[in-house]
């Protein structure tokens, strides 16, 4: 049996006005996922523990069948492992983003975040922007390293948990109530500004019509995770499949091993194709028993606030990486599983995460369903089948 993961990250959502009342997984054309879907198990998962803060981390682990309860140590350092940085006991991990404020007002304090993205910025952008504040911060004290796009990160030697808050939960907002109570790390944020936003990076981003990346953003803050291999808790040989350092941190922990598929960035124009060939080719060539697809798309475009983009990320999930997957396998007359869900709601309404449980479906070859449902959150519901602790959810698909 062959297991295989498709999650389209924050692809669950709420009913929109503008689409007469249907969500975006509703709303988009997906003939693949209708077509699995009336042979397959559907059904609700809660992947946020109650009292825990809704992200893709906690999220993502839940989905790998971790309980976030036990094993959440923090974002970054999940990140950290993703880069190979080193990390001490002592030492703190912090996401450092690099995002677009205004710069309309002379005080750091007054300026709103416009783009938690910085227009989702090249990562070769990004490096010489990290190179700009490695040169003017960095000490033996805090280290920065150069992630992906606008995702990198910082380790604060002999630090602390500070309490840090996403910035894609305040788009739109002035940042002076949510800056770091730490002083060190709110003033690192305020000069910044002063070393990114005349950058000659960001002026020719400007030049170009684009949002300038002019300030780093603290968040994430954790300490070193110990986690249990997958291999080991499930008896299965995984690969993971993404562009983002998260997901590629979790892996490293897992003891799965990471494909780097060229041109995967993490944004809406990613390579599905070149994902949805590295699956099938670590599945039916290199002897692997489980892939995890991650795409990050449904997500950055949920924070964007766009119904249209979020739409089409979701319909290129169906055509370009779930259909190629699901028809290589099936020609393949091997047997296999195929779970496709998000990890958690990222609605279009408030352009950041929420805790609702999300919609799962699960297709066995082997047990084909006879049902009239569509995959979506409404007929999901429907089914009465939910699991409330939705880390076992991993356990059941791989029986």
């Amino acid at each position: 049996m062959k297991y295989v993961v498709v999650l389209g990250d924050g692809m669950a959502d709420e009913p929109i006005e503008e689409l007469g009342g249907k969500t975006p997984l509703e709303a988009a054309d997906t003939p693949m996922m209708d077509k699995i879907s009336k042979m397959s198990e559907i059904g609700l998962a809660e992947m946020i523990p109650k009292g825990m803060k809704p992200g893709s981390d906690t999220a993502n682990l839940a989905v790998l069948g971790y309980d976030p309860k036990i094993y959440y140590t923090g974002r970054s350092p999940l990140e950290a492992l993703s880069i190979g940085v080193p990390m001490e006991d002592t030492d703190i991990a912090i996401r450092c983003n690099i995002v677009t404020v205004s710069d309309d007002e002379p005080r750091y304090e007054d300026k709103t975040i416009i783009d938690h993205s910085s227009g989702e910025i090249s990562t070769e952008e990004a490096a010489e922007l990290i190179k700009a504040i490695k040169e003017e911060f960095e000490d033996d004290e805090y280290k920065f390293y150069t992630g992906i796009s606008y995702r990198h990160l910082t380790i604060w030697k002999n630090g602390k948990v500070a309490e840090l808050t996403p910035p894609h939960d305040i788009l739109g907002k002035v940042i002076g109530g949510y800056l770091p109570k730490d002083g060190r790390l709110r003033e690192f944020m305020k000069c910044s500004y002063e070393v990114l936003n005349d950058h000659p990076v960001n002026i020719a981003r400007k030049n170009r019509g684009l949002n300038k990346a002019n300030s780093i953003w603290f968040w994430g803050a954790g300490t070193r995770p110990e986690l249990d291999s997958f291999e080991g808790k499930y008896h299965k040989k995984g690969v993971m499949i993404s562009a983002v350092d998260l997901l590629k941190g979790l892996a490293a922990g897992t003891g799965m091993t990471n494909i780097n598929v060229k041109g995967a960035d993490g944004t809406l124009e990613t390579n599905y194709e070149g994902k949805a060939k590295a699956c099938t080719d670590a599945l039916l060539k290199d002897g692997f028993d489980f892939a995890y697809i991650h795409l990050e798309a449904p997500d950055e475009m949920g924070h964007q606030g766009s119904i249209e983009r979020k739409i089409k990320a979701i319909q290129y999930l169906d055509k370009r990486i779930i259909a190629p997957v699901f028809e290589t396998l099936e020609s393949s007359g091997e047997d296999f599983r195929m779970l496709v869900l998000p990890d958690h709601p990222t609605p279009i309404r408030v352009r950041t995460h929420t805790s609702d449980p999300i919609p799962y479906m699960l297709y066995d070859s082997t047990d084909i369903k006879e049902g009239g449902l569509d995959y979506c959150e409404k007929d999901a519901k429907k089914t009465g089948r939910y699991f409330e602790e939705g880390y076992r959810l991993m356990k059941y698909f791989l029986g």
